[in-house]
């Protein structure tokens, strides 16, 4: 149902404990109707395993919940004070409700796949072939699985074109999408890379922002390889979330993760703090910015955008599980709001692992690997690239320096290892001690093979 936009009524999360309700109510409704649409998951099993046992995402002993099967929503709140509710809405996931509105203010579409049965098509695109087991690397991936406050719920390696490897733990198997948080940044590069190649934009371009571009806005500096290398220098403040200021309106980064505001329009409407290109960032603004380039060039040319990551991307490839959630306006939260299965990752791996190209046809505009490769000029580590993290300045000293990845809150990973002709996939909600985690379970396969 489209939602009445009341705008008078609407109210955002204003306390630190409305932050953390309205972040509780999406955590809730995507762990119960995305996570768990085949695995028929119940509220207290999320609550308990997703979000309770982990105290950044302050789960207050006072919440109180409740999950509505027929309506498809879940909400949280506190005894006499406020309410939070988080509403599914099929292929576009689960959105935090601004209290006012009564749906979305979009109109909610399923985005099917026009793909066989995995079953029925030949790997990489279907499952057909896929595996070559190498027993040798079994003893590193069952130490991977044993280190038991990790969390791991998926890990999946492939040589040469090959699944040889892969453990999933009790519930989750290698189609089941579980949150990848900030991987989605990834898919947002992919589909600049997508439209790239048909000529519709390109890394040296001015960031095509109309706001940006009236006379005398330092903003129209900003070129699109700034915001792939996090480098806009825009004014965005990332507080993390275990500071005062975390649940708080303040922490621009992390506000879109637990408020209920249009989040295209919040990242572009930031001045300019630093030179573009000048410093490396981590910061939401510059990959959201992108979202909204993508979500403008598509409608511009009268196609659909909520079916376009599916259409121009994840069918090419046979990514079939992927679910990308929006708010409340209909934009992509590729920043973490974002579901993918292990196979869903792989394949995504495999697809840079080969330059772009899949299966002879060519995705992502040549060159465009090599560019999210490379060292950000703003980064004196050489550990970030174009929406990747690199091992150039050997982050992980067991990989070797070549490897670059996607990467996710709490250790979601699809690790690309050009020189082994491998990608590694690890899913599951680590709390700390991650890289250590990663790079022990990578330097086992490699050994093992060797």
């Amino acid at each position: 149902m489209l939602g009445l936009l009341l705008a008078a009524a609407l109210v955002a999360p204003t306390s630190p404990t409305d932050h953390k309700l309205a972040m509780a109510s999406h955590h809730l409704c995507s762990g119960v109707f995305v996570v768990g649409r085949d695995l028929a998951r119940s509220p207290s099993t999320v609550v308990a395993n997703d979000v309770r046992r982990f105290s950044v995402f302050q789960w207050g002993a006072e919440f109180e919940y409740e999950v509505d099967r027929d309506e498809k929503f879940a909400r949280v709140w506190v005894a006499g004070g406020p309410s939070w509710k988080a509403v599914y809405n099929g292929d576009q996931g689960c959105t935090i409700l601004p209290q006012g509105m009564d749906g979305v203010a979009f109109e909610p579409r399923p985005v099917i796949s026009e793909l066989p049965a995995a079953s029925t098509q030949d790997w990489p695109t279907g499952d057909a072939g896929a595996r070559a087991p190498r027993a040798e690397i079994d003893d590193a991936l069952d130490w991977a699985m044993a280190q038991r406050e990790q969390y791991t719920r998926a890990l999946v390696v492939t040589h040469r074109g090959k699944i040889i490897g892969e453990r999933y733990s009790e519930s989750f198997g290698k189609n089941t999408p579980q949150i990848s948080w900030s991987q989605g940044k990834s898919i947002t590069a992919a589909l600049i890379g997508v439209l790239a190649h048909r000529g519709e934009i390109a890394v040296e371009d001015r960031a095509p922002i109309a706001s940006w571009h009236a006379d005398g806005d330092p903003r129209r500096a900003i070129h699109v390889k700034h915001l792939l290398n996090m480098s806009s220098g825009l004014d965005f403040h990332n507080y993390g979330l275990e500071e005062p200021r975390s649940w708080t309106t303040e922490n621009e980064h992390f506000r879109i993760y637990h408020d209920a505001i249009n989040v295209f329009d919040h990242a572009i409407d930031q001045p300019l703090e630093l030179p573009p290109g000048s410093k490396f960032r981590y910061r939401n603004s510059d990959p959201l910015t992108l979202g909204r380039i993508v979500r403008e060039i598509v409608e511009a040319r009268g196609e659909d955008y909520l079916s376009f990551p599916r259409r121009a991307l994840f069918d090419k490839i046979g990514a079939r599980d992927f679910v990308l959630e929006t708010d409340a306006y209909g934009n992509f939260i590729l920043t973490g709001y974002d579901y993918g299965s292990a196979m869903d990752w792989t394949r995504f791996g495999l697809l840079h692992l080969g330059d772009g190209v899949w299966q002879g046809e060519r995705i992502l505009a040549e060159g465009f690997v090599d560019f999210i490769r490379t060292p950000a000029p703003g980064d004196p580590t050489n550990g970030y690239g174009g929406l990747f993290w690199l091992n150039r300045g050997k982050r992980w000293d067991r990989v070797p320096e070549d490897a670059y990845w996607p990467a996710g809150f709490m250790g979601q990973v699809t690790v690309i290892i050009p020189s082994e002709e491998m990608v590694v996939v690890r899913l599951g909600p680590s709390p700390e001690g991650f890289d250590p985690y990663i790079n022990e379970t990578i330097g086992r396969v490699l050994e093992a093979l060797r």
